[in-house]
C-alpha cells in the first residue's frame, strides 16, 4: 500500500533521479517529477513538471500538494560559481522554503562526500563530523545542510541529508571499492529516510557493505539502512585494470578524491 499520496523528486533527470523514479514508485500513489533537463514521458503514476529551481515561483507550484520531498536536483558536479548559487544554493532554499510554505514535514536531501572531501582517508569521519568541502559543489551541499538543520529546529521540517560516496551501477576504480552505493542500496536509503517514523535532523552516508571504508554511519542506526551489495564483489576486476596511486596525491589523500585536485572553476583554462 503507497505510504503517501504524491511524492516529489527534483532532478528527476539525472541518474540517480532516474534510479529513484523507477525505484521509489511503490511509495507514492503519484510520483511528481521535476528537473530542467527532458524527462520523457510519465509513466501511469507520473506527474512531469518541468521546473528551474532557482525560479521561487515555479519551485512553490510544483511543491504544492506533496507529501514529502526527494531533493536531488542542483548542479551535479563542480561548475561555475553562477550555475551553483542558481541551480544548488538558491535551488536548496527555494525547496526548503516552499516546503514551510506548503506544510511538507519531510525532505530527503541529496548532500555528497564532497561535503567533507578535505577528510583524510585514514582519519575516516562519522555523521557528526563538520564540514571540509573540497569545491564550491562541496560548498553548496554544505550550505543546504545547515540550511536543514535551520528548518529543522525553527519550523519542524525533518531532514535526511544523505551524505552520497559513488553511487553508479559498478564501481570503476580503487577509491569505489571504498565509496561505492550501488543503486539498490540507494533506493533502500531514501526509502528509509522515507518511511522511517522519526528521523529528526540527521545526516547519512551513502555507501554499500563496502569492506573497504572511510565513513561510519553508526550514529544513523535509527534508519534501519542495511546495504546489501559490496564492492569486494568487484575488487579482483578494479584492481586488475588501475594500479595503486601515489598515497600522497591529494585524489588518495583525501576521502574527495579528484575534486581535491580542482582550481576554481570560473579560472580560464
Amino acid at each position: 500500500m503507497p505510504r503517501f499520496n504524491r511524492l516529489l523528486i527534483t532532478g528527476a533527470a539525472g541518474n540517480l533521479g532516474t534510479v529513484l523514479r523507477t525505484g521509489l514508485a511503490p511509495l507514492a500513489t503519484t510520483i511528481r517529477l521535476t528537473d530542467r533537463a527532458d524527462m520523457g514521458e510519465a509513466n501511469a503514476n507520473e506527474e512531469i513538471a518541468p521546473c528551474e529551481l532557482g525560479d521561487f515561483d515555479a519551485v512553490m507550484k510544483v511543491v504544492e500538494g506533496c507529501d514529502a520531498v526527494v531533493h536531488f536536483g542542483a548542479a551535479p558536479v563542480e561548475r561555475p560559481w553562477a550555475e551553483v548559487l542558481e541551480s544548488s544554493i538558491k535551488g536548496g532554499y527555494n525547496v526548503y522554503e516552499a516546503a514551510r510554505r506548503h506544510g511538507i514535514k519531510r525532505i530527503v536531501y541529496a548532500s555528497s562526500i564532497h561535503a567533507v572531501g578535505y577528510v583524510r582517508r585514514e582519519e575516516g569521519a562519522d555523521t557528526r563530523t563538520g564540514h571540509r568541502p573540497d569545491s564550491l559543489y562541496g560548498v553548496s551541499k554544505c550550505f543546504v545542510e545547515d540550511l536543514a538543520i535551520m528548518y529543522f529546529h525553527k519550523f519542524g521540517i525533518e531532514s535526511a541529508c544523505l551524505r552520497i560516496n559513488s553511487c553508479f551501477s559498478e564501481p570503476s576504480d580503487r577509491r569505489h571499492l571504498a565509496t561505492w552505493l550501488s543503486f539498490d542500496d540507494l533506493v533502500q536509503l531514501v526509502e528509509r529516510c522515507l518511511v522511517v517514523e522519526r528521523i529528526g535532523h540527521t545526516v547519512v552516508y551513502g555507501i554499500s557493505d563496502n569492506r573497504e571504508v572511510f565513513f561510519s554511519n553508526e550514529s544513523a542506526a535509527h534508519l534501519g539502512f542495511c546495504p546489501k551489495d559490496s564492492a569486494e564483489d568487484h575488487r579482483a576486476r578494479v584492481e586488475a585494470k588501475t594500479e595503486p596511486g601515489d598515497p600522497f596525491d591529494p585524489a588518495i589523500e583525501y576521502v574527495g578524491g579528484v575534486f581535491c585536485t580542482y582550481g576554481h572553476p570560473d579560472d580560464e583554462g
